[in-house]
């Protein structure tokens, strides 16, 4: 078996040409609808880990970007793990030409590289470093790569579903938190559009024969922002809206769209229940609601923790703090949590600016992340 100096010294001589590895994953830009980008991203990818001895499917979408699966065989029979990340980025095509890939002062600069370029980086170089090393392992390494993670994975989470459903864990590769913590909680997350038809009349001559939709609009945002209920992990936010047509008019469309999270599947189904269910105010305005749950919570559950306290151990060994936190953002990790598959989040690079023009990622930290996550595959597949 190999040892923690085996495994941190052998990413740290290859440091310079993984950040060379790294630059052009950030260049290969793919952008969640930008179906040509993802797809040459996936075939990138497919040739990397190929040549580290994995198997390797795309797996094609006629809509959104492809996915990819990669499989590096163990010699035995156990059940696999997983490594979990997406393909694209929240950037549009021609970012990186603006905003160049750079190095400077111990960190790796470049549109996509916290989430989660580095992080896919993270998975080729455990993936090239099992075909080194050949460390016996009961049981298979899968990395699965889903190409709409930004925006809801509706393209990518039947494949997930499939694959996940046969894996001891998952090892999700998004960013960690702050200070490299591991996301051992995520709120779940939904989405509402308010729709209220008015009645539409002359602001001046006759407005009392209209029924104005914006009025109508804002008693329902204030009904919502009463539904946030902070000591429970509930919250509500209109994040857009809009309506009228002209100022002499009594407005007769408004509109708004709604963000909810949620920590568990019960308060969840709870206030998606109660908004689904508002009702207007003024009966003369008709109200519709669309929408509803889009990500369940991921809970730290006792498989959970015992998975996160299994990786901090190992963590140690190499001389590095593992800590742990929740997040309110969703990922791909709450579709495989929600299955009863343990599921340890935020495993990616430490830096920040997640969908910010700061974005970054420490350079130290690729060759410990890269340590850990081969070390502890190497526990959980013994």
């Amino acid at each position: 078996m190999m040892t923690p100096p085996d495994w941190l010294d052998g990413f740290l001589r290859s440091l310079d040409a993984d950040l060379g590895l790294l630059r052009q994953l950030v260049e290969l830009e793919s952008c969640s609808r930008d179906k040509p980008g993802i797809d040459r991203l996936a075939r990138f990818l497919a040739g990397e880990f190929s040549a580290c001895g994995a198997e390797v499917e795309i797996c094609a979408h006629a809509g959104s970007g492809n996915a990819l699966r990669a499989v590096w065989r163990g010699s035995g029979t156990g059940r696999p793990i997983l490594f979990l990340g997406h393909l694209d980025t929240v950037w549009a095509p021609g970012t990186v030409a603006e905003r160049p890939f750079a190095l400077r002062d111990g960190k790796a600069y470049g549109p996509g590289v916290f989430d989660m370029k580095s992080g896919l980086l993270l998975c080729l170089l455990v993936c090239r470093a099992l075909g080194e090393r050949r460390p016996l392992l009961n049981g298979d390494v899968i990395f699965l790569f889903t190409p709409d993670e930004e925006t809801g994975s509706a393209a990518g989470l039947p494949l997930l579903q499939s694959v996940a459903s046969s894996c001891r864990a998952v090892l999700c590769l998004e960013p960690p938190l702050q200070g490299g913590k591991a996301k051992t909680s995520r709120k779940g997350t939904g989405e509402f559009h308010l729709r209220v038809v008015g009645v539409e009349a002359h602001a001046g001559i006759e407005p009392e024969k209209g029924a104005s939709a914006i009025l109508e609009l804002s008693r329902q945002i204030i009904k919502l922002q009463k539904m946030n209920r902070p000591d429970r992990g509930v919250s509500v936010s209109v994040g857009k809206m809009h309506g009228g047509s002209v100022v002499n008019v009594v407005p007769g469309l408004a509109e708004a769209d709604v963000d909810f999270r949620f920590s568990s599947p019960a308060a969840g189904w709870r206030l998606a229940k109660r908004i689904a269910g508002l009702q207007p105010v003024d009966g003369r305005c008709r109200l519709e609601v669309a929408g509803g749950i889009n990500r369940p919570p991921l809970e730290r559950t006792p498989a959970l923790a015992d998975l996160y306290h299994k990786a901090r151990a190992v963590a140690a060994s190499i001389g590095m703090t593992l800590g742990e936190g929740g997040t309110g953002g969703g990922s791909d990790g709450s579709f495989t949590a929600a299955l009863g598959i343990p599921t340890l989040d935020g495993l990616g690079v430490e830096g920040d600016g997640a969908h910010a023009v700061h974005e970054h990622v420490l350079i130290s930290d690729i060759p410990r992340r890269a340590a850990l996550l081969g070390m502890l595959t190497q526990e959980l597949l013994r």
